[in-house]
């Protein structure tokens, strides 16, 4: 930051001050500037008409102390293509090699004909500028552009400074035009201007200049101005557009030519005319140039300022633009504080490249609002997240409303609020994803060394709370009573772990989360990055978050299924894959940070347990045409729907519900259907299906899932205990300790052992370790044609039980 100027004297006049300014021109000229500093005997001889002295001069800095131009950034898709702009000042800076040289002609034949010849200050100017204020009262200005360069990097460094009295007297400094303030801020630039000259080219002025420069009410630099007004590069910039761009900065705000064309037609026309009278064009050129309406010229390029532009080129993505905003301004990776981290994004010149695949989005875009309506009358809305398997990249995310920056009321058909995002990341707060938790059990369940096809009771529907076990993260629950219903319905009855999961049975889960370890449950979940969307915790290890009670952001939910999509690799969802500073340096964009979270065997089972959902929640929607899998949820009134699908290319989590308040969705029409009771397979599964089905069809293989192992499918084979003619009692006791469950049938069969006890179970000789036997019981009456005694004696006679083998 330059040194302040020192504090004035008296008032002096115009002329006073251009004798002061001409004794220094002629001693600078003369002798140069002496490197203790400008010690200026002319200077003295003029100072008996002025008030400002030698040593006052001479306190006046040398060095001028530019700080890094404000630089646009800019995100864009994967493909490449723009999605918004974020600036400050909208300037991209460029070498003079990529400028015209009709560009450098203009600016110099209109702002600094004899810039080549002059030692940073101009005599002849400066009394030109003199005469023609005297004698006219026309203000002229005698600037060079060296002086106007200094001005520049001035009210620049006066703006970088954060303590706003501080920065305003700078700015007051910088750009004072009162006799005395004025003449002290022309003898400032003066003197640094000639020092500037001792150290540096021309052209290496010329191209500071014409990167710092206004040409437009929020234009800086060449580059900007050109695609701004001629959607071309400064380098390609011909006379007349450079003569256009070069009369804006007598007053950017007033000759912008988008706002004023007319006015800045005439400044145009005046900078050809210099143009003209210093060679640089011909008669003929000048004559045709002249006669050309402005309007003809300009090929006016839009700036897309903000994720508010987004949408324009790849539809619905304003929520991702601003999800990557908050990632930068909330990752210390970019700054250390968070005004660091926006000073970066508005000031940095970044080109910030993500993961948003636009086609995948238009599609997403789409379907979701296919699904629910912006601003349906019911108040719904609905929001969709795309993750990758194995890279976490996030390829899509939409949802029904459009992006208001504005606006912060959820429940608006206009807002800011993300419904897919944490509540650090611009969400809301996120939703309870009710049965699509579930998967986090069974991987639990099969991590524990359970199968697919063991069995459980799901006929109660109410649990003493200890009756749960997770002394293992030292929790100990009370007997409370812990009472749930089957929101998607169901069988209560005995039932294999994949019955219970295809058909979504809460019953059956809960009989699950009995004989596993909750601890477990959460912490699996937690592995695959499920965290509460507001608080960024792991869900609380209660029986309540087997069903999924806490509340989580869709993009959390699609990122750990993409886990199982992926055979157990866990990475983190992100949107950024590069970001290049100005000067072509990478900066460090945060990694997805993919681990082996679950053994591929877990992952696999899972796969197939899911699979088997078009089956059982979604079978009225239909398998798709391609290998998937996925899970219906809803929570307990039908507040939010989801479904979470995958394949191993694309997984994606689709949730309903209304944003503001949890509502349930009964007896209300959701756009053109009718919803009674919305479940997860009503609007949420068929978004998902319409979604992956067009998504998929790029013409790219869509491989299969590996296949499970048999001891995950089925369980460890064991010998079946034979308890033919045991009473039920003895049978189950029997059957128990062996590691089965038992399940007493209500029908009697014709058998030769004695009434009431076992005639038949199935299955007999070998079964899955923890699979359910069923038990007929004998009605006591021998099968026709066998005489009562035939077939064996009584148990424990010491007789062959023949059958217990079996």
């Amino acid at each position: 930051m330059p040194n302040p100027a020192p504090t004035r004297g008296r008032q002096v006049t115009v002329f006073q001050a251009l004798a002061l300014l001409l004794s220094f021109i002629l001693v600078a000229g003369v002798g140069g500037v002496l490197a203790a500093g400008l010690v200026l005997p002319g200077v003295a001889a003029a100072n008996t008409v002025t008030d400002l002295t030698v040593n006052a001069f001479d306190d006046l800095p040398t060095a001028l102390e530019p700080t890094a131009l404000p630089e646009k950034s800019r995100i864009l898709a994967a493909d490449g293509t723009l999605l918004a702009t974020f600036f400050n000042e909208d300037r991209v800076v460029v070498p003079l090699a990529q400028i015209s040289q009709a560009m450098r002609d203009a600016v110099i034949a209109i702002e600094d004909k004899r810039f080549y010849e002059h030692a940073g200050v101009d005599p002849k100017g400066m009394l030109r500028a003199f005469v023609t204020n005297e004698v006219t009262g026309d203000q002229q200005g005698a600037s060079t552009l060296t002086q106007q360069y200094v001005k520049n990097v001035l009210i620049q460094a006066a703006n970088a400074i954060d303590d706003e009295a501080e920065r305003q007297a700078a700015l007051d400094a910088a750009t004072a035009n009162d006799d005395t303030e004025g003449i002290a801020r022309k003898l400032r630039e003066a003197k640094l201007a000639i020092t500037l000259e001792k150290t540096i080219s021309k052209d290496e002025i010329l191209e500071k200049y014409l990167n710092i420069a206004q040409f437009g009410a929020s234009v800086y630099g060449v580059e900007s101005a050109a695609q701004r007004y001629f959607s071309k590069s400064a380098v390609d910039l011909t006379y007349l557009e450079a003569a256009t761009i070069a009369g804006i900065t007598k007053n950017p705000s007033s000759l912008d030519p988008t706002r004023y064309p007319e006015a800045d037609q005439a400044r145009r026309d005046v900078v050809l005319g210099a143009l003209h009278d210093q060679g640089f064009i011909s008669d003929e050129e000048y004559t045709a140039d002249i006669a050309t309406p402005i309007a003809d010229t300009l090929h006016v390029q839009e700036v897309r300022l903000g994720c508010q532009a987004a949408g324009d080129s790849v539809p619905g993505s304003g929520y991702f633009c601003d999800y990557v905003t908050k990632v930068i301004i909330n990752d210390p990776a970019f700054g250390e504080t968070q005004e660091d981290r926006k000073a970066l994004l508005y000031r940095g010149g970044l080109t910030i490249t993500t993961t948003i695949d636009p086609r995948q989005q238009a599609i997403a875009d789409a379907e979701v609002k296919a699904g629910v309506p912006v601003g349906d009358a019911s108040g719904v809305k609905s929001a969709i997240s795309v993750v990758e398997p194995g890279t976490g990249k996030i390829t899509a995310m939409a949802q029904t409303t459009d992006y208001n920056p504005a606006q912060s009321t959820p429940g608006s058909s206009e807002t800011a609020v993300n419904f897919n995002t944490d509540q650090d990341y611009g969400g809301s707060g996120g939703f309870a994803p009710g049965s699509t938790f579930k998967p986090f059990t069974l991987t639990e369940w099969l991590k524990e060394g359970h199968s697919l096809y063991e069995t459980v009771d799901a006929s109660p529907l109410s649990y003493p709370m200890s009756t749960f076990n997770a002394s293992s993260c030292g929790v100990r629950f009370s007997k409370t009573a812990y009472p749930f219903g089957n929101a998607e319905g169901g069988s209560r009855t005995t039932m294999t772990v994949l019955d219970a999961t295809k058909n979504s049975v809460n019953s059956g889960y809960m009989a699950m989360a009995t004989k596993i370890d909750l601890c477990g449950v959460i912490s699996t979940a937690s592995s695959l990055g499920v965290h509460r969307s507001d608080t960024g915790e792991p869900f609380q290890v209660l029986p309540a978050n087997v069903l999924g009670s806490d509340n989580v952001a869709p993009l959390t939910m699609a990122a750990a299924f993409a886990a199982f999509a992926s055979g157990g690799i866990y990475c983190k969802p992100i949107a950024i894959t590069s970001v290049i500073a100005p000067d072509g340096s990478s900066l460090t964009v945060p990694s997805a940070g993919c681990t082996q979270a679950l053994e591929p065997r877990i992952a696999n089972a899972v796969n197939y347990a899911l699979s088997n959902v078009w089956t059982g929640t979604a079978s009225k929607v239909g398998a798709p045409d391609f290998p998937s899998a996925g899970k219906t949820g809803t929570t307990s009134h039908n507040e939010y729907t989801w479904f979470l699908g995958y394949t191993p290319r694309l997984a994606a989590a689709v949730w309903v519900g209304h944003a503001d308040k949890k509502t349930p969705v009964q007896n209300t029409w959701v756009g053109p259907l009718y919803v009674k009771s919305a479940y997860g397979a009503t609007i949420a599964a068929p978004t998902w299906k319409r979604f992956m089905t067009q998504a998929l069809a790029d013409g790219a293989e869509n491989p299969g899932f590996a296949a499970a192992d048999q001891k995950e499918i089925y369980g460890e084979k064991v010998s079946v205990p034979s308890v033919l003619g045991l009473s039920v009692d003895a049978a189950t006791s029997a059957l128990k300790g062996a590691g089965f469950t038992v399940n007493v049938s209500g029908e009697q069969v014709a058998s030769s052992y004695a009434a009431g006890t076992v005639a038949e179970q199935s299955p007999s000789g070998t079964a899955s370790r923890g699979s359910s036997i069923t038990l007929k019981l004998s009605n006591g009456q021998a099968p026709a044609g066998q005489d009562q005694n035939q077939g064996g004696s009584s148990p424990g006679s010491g007789t062959e039980n023949p059958g217990r083998n079996n």
